[in-house]
């Protein structure tokens, strides 16, 4: 025999909000095993994001490496796309000083949103970000060239 995990989502109930609630579990046949598995609340805001810790003596080319692919994978559509093209086509020029304001740019915020609102321009860019690297990002948005960007560039394409 083997047991089926389940993701249930529900309203919860106990603490009188209408917050979902997510709650694991096992299939009915085991469910007397053990005690139920406590509920994970979506609303809750006091989880803490990891800070992000600068990494000190990497060399430029690994750190290119490294940013190339974080700027690939960011979890949301958009900024993958953006951020993918912008460093497929920027980011092997840029110099050390240009690469760790980039670097800072991508993982400092904390939220991706953010980063998709201040290079498109629906949010005010604030003054810790504010530099080269925004503006040229900014400029890569606009798209004056109209490039198709539905996809992300190939991982190995060789720079032109």
């Amino acid at each position: 025999m083997f047991r089926i995990l389940a993701v249930r989502i529900r309203p919860a109930i106990a603490n009188g909000h209408g917050s979902r609630m997510i709650s694991t579990g096992t299939s009915a046949c085991y469910s007397n095993e053990r005690p139920p598995t406590p509920m994970i609340d979506l609303e809750d805001k006091s989880i803490p994001i990891p800070e992000y810790k600068e990494k000190k003596n990497e060399p430029l080319q690994l750190q290119k490496s490294r940013l190339l692919y974080q700027s690939r994978k960011r979890g949301m559509l958009e900024n993958g796309l953006l951020l993918s093209t912008f460093a497929a086509k920027h980011l092997h020029g840029m110099d050390s000083a240009q690469t760790k304001l980039y670097d800072r740019l991508i993982n400092l915020p904390s939220n991706d949103w953010d980063i998709y609102y201040w290079a498109t321009g629906v949010k005010p860019t604030p003054k810790e970000y504010d530099n080269e690297i925004m503006s040229m990002l900014k400029d890569h948005v606009k798209n004056n060239n109209r490039e198709q960007r539905f996809m992300q560039p190939d991982l190995y394409a060789k720079a032109n």
